[in-house]
């Protein structure tokens, strides 16, 4: 056997959870139009904050990452995208920790959680442009 079989892969899978409850309020509260406004203007903002977190961990920027993270949070928070919301603290709560290492692979998989997140809001609210 050589070097070249010991080789794995390992694939990145993340699974979402969306709270319909918010979501279905958030409905029922601006109406159908407005919602979707919302939710469009939302979805919009979380892509730039994801985009954001990545810079400042390139440029070592930790309370730029942090303030980002926190961010997400609160927005992912109100349109029910739990998942994001949790994995946005974890990032947070390791840059508080001054873990680096962790944060890096917590931002990882913000990234990807959000990537996942925006998708499925998006096919599941039809959000057309």
């Amino acid at each position: 056997m050589n070097v070249v079989d010991k080789i794995v892969t390992l694939e990145h899978k993340e699974t979402v959870r969306l709270d319909s409850d918010r979501l279905n309020g958030l409905y029922r509260q601006l109406g159908e139009k407005n919602a979707l406004d919302v939710l469009c203007r939302t979805v919009e903002e979380l892509a730039v904050r994801l985009s954001n977190c990545e810079r400042f961990w390139r440029q070592r920027d930790w309370a730029g990452l942090r303030k980002c993270a926190r961010s997400i949070v609160a927005i992912a928070e109100q349109i029910g995208m739990m998942a994001l919301a949790c994995v946005a603290n974890d990032v947070a709560q390791n840059v508080d920790a001054g873990d680096s290492v962790a944060a890096g692979a917590t931002l990882s998989r913000l990234i990807r959680v959000g990537e996942k997140s925006l998708t499925v809001i998006w096919d599941q609210q039809d959000l057309s442009v």
